[in-house]
C-alpha cells in the first residue's frame, strides 16, 4: 500500500484498487489508530482515528481531492504535500 504523504503523526496511504474496493477512499494511520475516508464524501467509512487526527485528514483530503480521485483511476502512485 504506497504512502502518498506524512504530516503531524497521520500516515496516509491507497490500495491498489479492486473491484470491490470502491468507493474511492485512503487509508489514514495515526499511531495505532487506523481509518479509512471516502474522498468525495470525506466519511469515515471504518475505523477509530481519533477526532482531531480525522480533523486533519479531512482538511488534507480537501486539499488534494481532485488529485486524489486522479491516483484512484489511473493507479499512477505519487507523494502529495503534506498538510502545512
Amino acid at each position: 500500500m504506497p504512502v502518498l504523504a506524512r504530516f503531524y503523526g497521520v500516515i496516509i496511504k491507497m490500495y491498489f484498487q479492486q473491484r470491490e474496493h470502491n468507493p474511492p477512499h485512503i487509508h489514514a494511520f495515526y499511531g495505532e489508530y487506523m481509518g479509512a475516508v471516502n474522498i468525495q464524501t470525506l466519511e469515515m467509512m471504518e475505523g477509530d482515528l481519533p477526532s482531531r487526527a480525522l480533523g486533519m485528514v479531512k482538511e488534507w483530503i480537501l486539499l488534494h481531492r481532485q488529485e486524489l480521485l486522479k491516483i484512484w483511476e489511473t493507479q499512477e502512485f505519487k507523494n502529495l504535500p503534506p498538510l502545512a
